[in-house]
């Protein structure tokens, strides 16, 4: 609202509600004069506070939907949403079975499997792995995996044999493509003096690289036959693999799953075998939701205090105000508008930031890195190998209203305690 605007109100004699005089005098209090200057250094920390917290909630949301897509676009990636295992047996009709399944409405694949924990060793190094033992039409049908080949390929993995391996462990391993790569297995040969472990030498025909440094260092793959002969499962499979349309309502499938299955076989989800790990994830991300949210309500106290101290200093001009004419209404929304605006235009600038750092922020990550000479965000804790981020529209309207009520609500007692300032009162000793 600017001086004009006030000029032709005060001509044509009317003044509205939110009108330019009372913008013109909300923002005349916030500037910065040598007497009240204290009023606008408060101004300018609660918009800060607006600003960061505003922000701040946006990254940390974001980071934390980011963190929790990305894990659950690998660990399906790789990993199928539902599996069929014999209930204390392997699956020997498993042909059969996987043709029943695929009938089922929903149900894109159905991928026979065997698998088991292992010890990998080389010349260099040894380790714990899990073997996963499937078809390489199977193999190549996961995006995930066969978009992913750093070296070599999975063509001709049934024909030839050799295992697929991730690059962490290569590297671990100090092996190459090529090298031979040997697995211990406990599932060995029943001996009079025990299970004598399984040991078997396989070359390296692929090396991946998941972007997901658990995955990377763990997963070996090889042909579904050389599986169940290293594995001694016989004709049989440890479980049949499904992929279904989608997966977060993989509960819907189980049903028709189980039917289709028969009772010998018992059915698990995605769900139940990350079941802690998700959890764990939600619950730390309410909590920084929480306390970020502090941030906020700080930031609104103050703007409280900030107007306070704008009331109390300009009681005498409230009080000139009101004996020329000024309503009670309209001295509450000179003050109101004084207070919104710096919550209004703080979160504005918080959303702006918050925005910009997210979509920059691996490039932010990998020069605070530089400079600090530190890996910030490491593979080995967080399983990525990158920082992700990903804004919800949802939750970003969510925290900016927030952010919003709380700035209103902030400047409503102040602005009553301006309206209701008695003239006399504030003019008895002037």
């Amino acid at each position: 609202m600017t001086e004009a605007a006030y000029h032709r109100e005060r001509r044509t004699g009317k003044s509205r509600a939110f009108g330019a005089f009372e913008w013109l005098l909300a923002m005349r209090y916030l500037r910065s004069r040598r007497r009240e200057g204290i009023v606008s250094v408060i101004a300018i920390i609660s918009f800060l506070g607006i600003m960061l917290g505003v922000a701040t909630l946006i990254i940390v949301m974001s980071v934390m939907n980011g963190f929790r897509t990305e894990l659950l676009s690998r660990i399906l990636g790789i990993n199928g949403h539902m599996y069929v295992q014999g209930i204390g047996v392997n699956i020997t009709d498993y042909d059969t079975l996987a043709a029943e399944l695929r009938n089922v409405p929903g149900i894109t694949a159905v991928s026979p499997l065997v698998d088991g924990q292992v010890m990998v060793q080389s010349p260099y190094n040894a380790g714990g792995a899990l073997v996963r033992g499937m078809r390489e039409a199977d193999l190549k049908s996961m995006p995930l995996l066969a978009d992913n080949i750093k070296e070599g390929s999975l063509d001709g993995l049934d024909e030839f044999g050799g295992v697929a391996v991730g690059s962490r462990m290569a590297q671990n391993l100090g092996l190459n493509l090529g090298d031979n790569i040997t697995l211990l297995s406990p599932r060995g040969a029943i001996t009079p003096f025990g299970t004598a472990p399984k040991v078997g030498a396989f070359e390296i025909r692929a090396i991946f690289e998941l972007g997901m440094s658990e995955y990377d260092a763990s997963f070996v793959f090889m042909p579904l036959d050389e599986a169940r002969m290293f594995f001694r499962t016989n004709e049989g499979v440890s479980a049949l693999e499904i992929r279904v349309t989608n997966p977060d309502r993989i509960n819907d499938f189980v049903a028709r799953v189980a039917n289709a299955a028969g009772p010998c076989c018992q059915v698990t989800t995605w769900q139940q075998r990350h079941e802690s790990f998700f959890s764990a994830l939600q619950v730390e991300r309410n909590v920084m939701f929480l306390i970020l949210t502090l941030i906020l309500i700080v930031a609104s106290l103050n703007i409280i205090s900030g107007l306070v101290m704008l009331v109390k200093d300009k009681g005498r001009d409230i009080a000139v105000l009101r004996t020329m004419g000024a309503t009670r209404g309209t001295v509450m929304r000179v003050f109101f508008i004084s207070g919104a605006s710096i919550g209004v235009i703080g979160t504005i600038a918080g959303f702006l930031l918050g925005l910009v750092f997210c979509l920059n922020i691996e490039s932010l990550r990998q020069f605070l890195s530089s400079l600090s000479g530190t890996e910030l965000f490491s593979p080995e804790v967080y399983f990525l190998s990158r920082m992700p981020a990903e804004v919800d529209p949802g939750e970003v309207t969510a925290v900016v209203l927030m952010a919003l009520f709380l700035s209103f609500a902030a400047t409503l007692y102040p602005a009553w305690r301006a309206a209701s300032l008695d003239p006399v009162e504030a003019l008895r000793y002037e």
